[in-house]
């Protein structure tokens, strides 16, 4: 589905009922934006993955604009501030109250800077393997030049200078680093497992351009430490002990800064937390949401 907001065009899809009949009431379950990676990642990453999730929350798969199957449009429009607008375009869209956010990696920087934005709109926040500052780059880098091969190291260089040129050399970056990315990455897949990959990429619309606006320019200077201890929303934060790009400590400054959150690190886990320990994953986010955000009854008339 496509939404028509703020002069481009946003995909979305919606995975599961908002209202679920219980008895002679319709009760409302919490709707969540998902928030994908990037910048220049898109959803499907989070299919199935993300699926469980639905038994407890309505999802809204967004593809920011550029990535995915949402349109193209000026590389420079390709910023976290219209990112975070075009999400309050799309819940104003869909006629949505307050809404979730789940954000993952650089999704986790736009939900924090939505929710700095539009605090009324939100009714809680699940932050994956993510940062609040520009200062993830540089211990991204460090870890980098500790544990990478020479080949990572070369093509972690063209990430630090936002300098793709193709998706041929973003999918190469993807397929190096992929030992970094997952602690359950096979270097030798069955044939199976090879093909399961290759229609995951194959799937998959990465936009090297928003990469190249992000890394070689705005989450350079990105830095919301200070406004975070204004944040009011139930927030789960989830770190991995293993993390070579949002490295853990960072899950732990957000925590240590925003009001009564709650931290939870996987321990046997990278920056691919859903892949890595999957089923923690779920029943983590589960009780956070049963416990912390609520859902609504309609009374029947």
């Amino acid at each position: 589905m496509y939404a028509r907001i703020n002069g481009t065009r946003i995909f979305f899809d919606v995975e599961g009922m908002g209202w679920v009949p219980d008895g002679p009431i319709l009760r409302k379950k919490p709707t969540c934006f998902v928030l994908h990676g990037g910048p220049g990642g898109d959803h499907t990453g989070y299919k199935p993955g993300l699926s469980p999730l639905s038994e407890i929350m309505q999802l809204v798969y967004i593809d920011n604009r550029g990535s995915g199957r949402s349109a193209v449009g000026p590389s420079e429009s390709y910023s976290l501030e219209n990112n975070v607008e075009d999400i309050e375009a799309l819940r104003e869209y869909l006629g949505l109250e307050k809404i979730v956010l789940h954000g993952h990696s650089y999704g986790g920087m736009v939900a924090q800077a939505y929710a700095l934005r539009y605090p009324q709109n939100v009714a809680g926040l699940l932050l994956l393997t993510t940062s609040p500052s520009h200062a993830f780059i540089e211990k991204a880098k460090r870890i980098v030049e500790e544990k990478g091969t020479p080949e990572m190291k070369a093509i972690a260089n063209v990430l630090w200078e936002g300098a793709f040129s193709s998706k041929e050399e973003l999918t190469l970056f993807y397929e190096l680093m992929a030992p970094l990315y997952s602690t359950t990455h096979n270097p030798t897949p069955t044939e199976a497992e090879r093909q399961i990959a290759q229609d995951a990429r194959a799937r998959a619309n990465r936009s090297y351009q928003a990469l190249n606006e992000g890394f070689g320019g705005f989450l350079r200077t990105f830095d919301l430490r200070e406004q975070l201890p204004s944040i009011q929303a139930p927030t789960l934060v989830m770190g991995a002990r293993h993390d070579w790009i949002t490295p853990v400590e960072d899950s732990e400054e957000i925590a240590g800064l925003i009001p009564q959150s709650e931290l939870v690190i996987f321990e046997q886990s990278s920056h691919s937390v859903v892949k890595d320990e999957h089923a923690h994953y779920i029943s983590t986010v589960k009780d956070f949401v049963l416990r912390r955000i609520h859902e609504t009854a309609e009374q029947p008339v």
